[in-house]
């Protein structure tokens, strides 16, 4: 792996670190971003309830979940339609790409405004969510405008980005509100994570695992999963309510599981390398790209007005408008059998270029596109049914920047509708979550252990 500034990467010898420390635990030192720890026994001895105190925390989370869920909800209903009025509004209207300087101008200002010009971004949310950073309420409305600005006017930028800064922002405050202390506000800020991802995509069960995955890789917090899960589940339901409608893709050519299969699995897994090796490089993009244009553009006004300008100059070389706004129009396609080569690489270098500039949104779509878009072609090539290598591709990069394997097998339940093929991306998924190492696209995200070796366990002490 090359030496990059990257705060989440384990370079090789960091690496070698981190598997020496899963079988040397120091019980004194703090994990850090990209580090792998371990608990002593007494660490990771559990704390034990009574089953009053069970029956009496279910019902406060279940409480303050259902609470969130519907505030979250309702807001990332008016984020979505928000959204969609500013896709439809651009597709009709193509000269909106040439005031993007002039939308980055606003965003910093609003950003500058209101005391965040050093935002962090989803970054804030996952430390929030270890109770590490306090969470602000001005992030919500913020990161609501200045995606709709982005979208609007054709800056490359996702969603759900957003929707987990709107669902972290929006729960924060309820933490004095209920007398929380530091452990019940990261439950808190998971709650609020899950019901933005879930109300926005429609996908409760893997918005709900995700929330408690990725902010420690490999040591999810099962203690949030319940409130988490009632959250994110009111949160979608609460959406469809006011006509949210979940994201579901058709998937053409799964192969079957079965005595003839070896060479299909052969391709899956050659196929979830290779998108392992795409999302180290989207990784390595969105990140550098951001600190180049710091690094020659001092100036917060001027390098987002910059990044519009190389927005606009892209767009008219590409000579079509693909790469603009989530690109939801060419994941379907993807899953019709139908991508440009090179798609996935121009998304990459859209997206990267848009936030890196200070515009904002998210970075889950723009993955799923990019890896859509790889697997449709690198997988008709290697003899996978364009369609198919579509799905697989999407999982898998999803998998590789986020680093949350078991999110991503449910995602594709949620979102391809059926167990076919499950066996297949949980193969693609798993290869990918390995071989992308500890890259990721959040620099908050802490790793927990090695993905090489397992950490050893500890019985509970006997009370």
């Amino acid at each position: 792996m090359s030496e990059v500034n990257i705060e989440n990467d384990l370079s090789e010898e960091s690496a070698e670190k981190a598997s020496s420390a899963a079988e040397t635990p120091d019980p004194e030192a703090e994990p850090t971003s990209g580090q792998v720890t371990e608990k002593t026994p007494e660490q990771a001895s559990e704390e034990t309830h009574t089953y009053g105190e069970l029956i009496k925390g279910f019902i406060k989370w279940f409480i303050i979940a259902v609470i969130i869920g519907v505030i979250v909800g309702l807001a990332g209903t008016a984020f979505t339609k928000a959204l969609g009025f500013a896709n439809n509004f651009r597709n009709n209207n193509s000269w909106t790409v040439f005031i993007m300087p002039l939308a980055g101008l606003v965003i910093v200002f609003l950003y500058t405004i209101c005391g965040l010009s050093k935002d962090p971004g989803t970054n804030n949310i996952i430390k929030g969510a270890r109770a590490d950073e306090e969470v602000s309420i001005k992030l919500a409305p913020l990161i609501f405008i200045a995606t709709f600005l982005t979208h609007i006017t054709g800056g490359s930028a996702g969603r759900e980005g957003a929707a987990l800064q709107i669902g972290g922002s929006l729960a924060s405050p309820f933490g004095k509100l209920f007398r929380l202390d530091k452990k019940d506000f990261s439950t808190l800020i998971m709650c609020g994570m899950a019901a933005g991802f879930s109300a926005l995509f429609g996908t409760p069960i893997a918005a709900a695992v995700f929330a408690v995955e990725v902010t420690i890789v490999a040591a999810a917090q099962y203690s949030a999963l319940v409130p988490c899960m009632v959250s994110s589940l009111t949160a979608v339901v609460t959406a469809k309510l006011f006509g949210v409608e979940p994201e579901a893709f058709h998937v053409a050519g799964v192969p079957s599981l079965g005595g003839g299969s070896a060479v299909d699995l052969l391709k899956v897994a050659l196929l979830g390398a290779a998108c392992a090796a795409l999302s180290v490089l989207f990784c390595f993009i969105m990140h550098n790209v951001g600190h180049l244009y710091k690094k020659y553009i001092k100036n917060d006004y001027i390098r987002a007005a910059a990044g519009g300008v190389i927005i606009i100059l892209l767009t008219l070389i590409v000579g079509n408008r693909d790469y603009n706004g989530a690109g939801m129009n060419i994941i379907e396609k993807a899953f019709e059998g139908e991508a440009f080569p090179l798609a996935f690489l121009l998304k990459i270098l859209f997206t990267a270029l848009t936030l890196g500039a200070g515009f904002k949104g998210g970075e889950i779509v723009p993955s799923f596109f990019a890896g859509a878009a790889f697997g449709c072609v690198f997988g008709g090539l290697i003899g996978l049914d364009p369609s198919f290598g579509a799905a697989v591709g999407l999982l898998a990069v999803f998998c590789g920047v986020t680093n949350c394997p078991f999110a991503s097998i449910i995602l594709s339940l949620e979102l391809f509708g059926k167990t076919e093929g499950l066996a297949f991306y949980a193969l693609a998924i798993s290869i990918s979550y390995m071989l992308s190492g500890y890259w990721g696209l959040y620099s908050a995200q802490k790793f927990y252990q090695s993905k090489l070796k397992p950490m050893k366990y500890f019985e509970r002490k006997k009370s």
